[in-house]
């Protein structure tokens, strides 16, 4: 079994360019990354934490594919995810804090069904019955799931993520507007995913809670540069260690 790590990237820098609100002013240029170097290890649970506006979204975008970086570079098991980024998307499962886009009149296993279609998953029956059991919502699969808490519905983004069996999970504030009891129930599921798939999760959060008590490792994103990183377990108040870097 390989122990190469599973993202790494190196000198990541990305700025945008933000528009006045009237007419004619100049825009301001942004700075969301400022040179990140981060490895991630195989089959953990990475926090990526910080305060809004810490980069932490366009870091997990950039990953992602869906966003280039101005310079620097990011691989995903050994791939670029610019000059390779179709196998990136291969390996990767995306999932974020929102659910618009969910069917609301589908069940859960029809939503998955259409998103088989699209992934080209062949006999996708068994691979939609592991999914919806692995985020425990096999019982109410051919419910709408306009009847759903947010809770349920974020694990139904997470099922989703998993359908092709990616190597990386990346999770963009997951847990955000969830109760306290919902946010236990998904922190339950990622640990399931970890141990029974060995999938490696990357997640970004603002909260330092989260972070302490759902995470194997926690790099902290400080105005688009890494602050530090904190092994939670390992640390005696890994609160206070972590509030340190944020």
């Amino acid at each position: 079994m390989t122990t190469a790590p599973v993202l790494v990237a190196a000198n990541l820098v990305k700025s945008f360019t933000v528009r006045g609100w009237l007419p004619g002013r100049p825009g301001r240029q942004v700075d969301a990354l400022r040179g990140v170097d981060l490895t991630i290890r195989r089959g953990s649970i990475h926090g990526i934490i910080g305060a809004n506006g810490s980069g932490k979204s366009t870091f997990l975008r950039i990953v992602a594919t869906l966003v280039l970086p101005d310079s620097g570079t990011v691989t995903v098991a050994g791939h670029d995810v610019v000059a390779d980024a179709s196998a990136v998307r291969r390996l990767i499962g995306l999932s974020t804090g929102e659910e618009r886009s969910l069917y609301w009149r589908l069940s859960p296993r029809q939503n998955l069904e259409f998103a088989a279609a699209l992934y080209g998953i062949p006999a996708p029956a068994s691979a939609i019955e592991s999914v919806l059991d692995l985020v425990g919502l096999a019982d109410n699969a051919d419910r709408p799931v306009s009847g759903f808490s947010q809770g349920m519905c974020r694990r139904l983004g997470l099922a989703r993520a998993l359908l092709h069996e990616p190597h990386l999970l990346l999770l963009d504030e997951p847990t955000r507007s969830l109760d306290p009891t919902a946010t236990a129930d998904f922190h339950g599921v990622l640990r399931a995913i970890q141990r029974e798939r060995g999938v490696t999760t990357v997640m970004s959060t603002h909260d330092l809670e989260e972070a302490a008590s759902c995470c194997d490792e926690v790099s902290a994103l400080r105005e688009g540069q890494i602050n530090g990183q904190v092994s939670p377990a390992s640390e005696a108040r890994p609160h206070r260690a972590l509030a340190q870097l944020v």
